[in-house]
């Protein structure tokens, strides 16, 4: 299939650009021997899985489902080829009904509260996993995303250094040495689209306030966030970094970037409905941002457009907007050379990320179709939408 031939709107994965940033990432993993995961919640488009596992050390999963699909697509089948696949698991509350099911597809278990080592940490390490804690360590480096900041006042993600010293059960001054020595590992995710600068404020403080635990644990895991792949990231800051958690502690480092395996590998590929004038220029568009690119309006940001230019910059801006009844489903303002017109195709740029794994059908919308452009050029029709998976998900 031609991308002319495309149905709209429709995601687009391109294969080369996911190996161009694997490619960056296993320098990494080369250069310090770090092991780097990727984070389904931002990227789960397993079709890529058996590549991307090849490549990386494994996949993080956010919850059961997410764990049992890296055990599926990836896992197994490279256990086919020889390959060992690490499924790791974070949640901030773990439910007992699914917790024996997590304990079959994941070799790493991350809590999020010493009351969760108590009820599940001790279980898990029976049946020989290795387990880890979350910690906060009250780092703030968000400016613009107070949303993501996991280390905002009131946070529920990750034990900080009070608590961590003191058990909020029992008022000791003391962890209890069987629940301590437990813990193989320390977690910590403070992270948002950020560079290694952020990184490295960010391991002072941990050193800061966790120091003193870092000797008695096996790795630290540096989470998400880190946007390597991104054309101006200080790889040799974040390998300083690695370095010196393996160095001074002896620590295996892991890292779990979800949007750097996927950044800029992905496009959203729409068709202009309509055009009309309401004191601006606007287009309706088949997309819309509610359903099929939430992060615009809740990180909020404006998405690249393929061709286009800033409000002005070009002869004739329009505002994009989806077709849903929602006021607010506007995707941005872009200018163009030439007038808009029904039919015509528009591509956004950077929609492998946060896109699939986040859309909706609200107001009945259908999903976009799933393509995956082979690197010779070649578009394979992944998965097409029908009424039966709107209708599936509501009674």
């Amino acid at each position: 299939m031609k991308s002319a031939q495309l149905p709209t709107p429709c995601y687009v994965v391109d294969e080369a650009l996911i190996e161009k940033n694997l490619e960056i990432l296993a320098g990494v993993m080369n250069r310090t021997g770090a092991k780097i995961l990727l984070a389904q919640k931002a990227f789960s488009f397993y079709t890529l899985y058996p590549l991307i596992g090849r490549v990386l050390c494994g996949a993080t999963a956010s919850g059961l489902y997410e764990a049992r699909l890296c055990a599926e697509e990836m896992a197994v089948p490279l256990a086919r080829e020889g390959k060992k696949v690490e499924n790791h698991i974070f949640s901030p509350a773990y439910r007992e009904k699914d917790f024996e099911e997590i304990l079959r597809y994941c070799e790493h278990i991350v809590f999020n509260s010493w009351r969760q080592v108590e009820k599940f940490g001790l279980r898990a390490k029976g049946a020989g996993k290795s387990i880890g804690l979350r910690i906060n360590p009250e780092c703030s480096t968000q400016e613009t995303h107070a949303i993501y900041d996991p280390c905002a006042p009131g946070s529920r993600l990750g034990v900080t250094a009070e608590n961590f010293r003191v058990r909020p059960d029992s008022g000791e001054d003391a962890i209890s040495s069987d629940i301590l020595s437990c813990l193989d590992g320390l977690h910590f995710h403070t992270l948002c689209e950020q560079n290694s600068d952020d990184l490295e404020k960010t391991l002072d403080a941990v050193e800061e306030q966790f120091g003193a635990y870092l000797p008695g644990m096996k790795w630290i895991n540096f989470g998400g966030g880190h946007h390597i792949t991104r054309a101006d990231y200080d790889i040799p800051r974040l390998e300083r970094c690695i370095r010196r958690m393996q160095e001074k502690y002896g620590l295996t480092v892991y890292l779990e970037p979800g949007e750097a395996v996927a950044l800029n590998a992905g496009f959203l590929v729409t068709t202009v409905l309509e055009t009309l004038h309401n004191g601006t220029d606007i287009a309706i568009l088949d997309t819309s941002a509610a359903c099929h690119m939430p992060d615009v309006l809740e990180m909020p940001y404006r998405p690249p457009l393929e061709g286009s230019g800033e409000p002005g910059e070009k002869a004739y801006t329009y505002r994009l907007s989806g077709p849903t009844c929602l006021a607010g489903d506007i995707i941005g303002e872009y200018s163009f050379e030439e007038p808009l017109k029904e039919g015509d195709r528009l591509v956004f740029e950077d929609m492998a990320i946060y896109s699939m794994v986040k859309n909706n059908t609200f107001n009945g919308m259908p999903l976009p179709a799933i393509v995956l452009r082979r690197k010779d050029g070649e578009c394979v029709m992944v998965k097409e939408f029908v009424y039966e998976d709107f209708k599936g998900r509501l009674s």
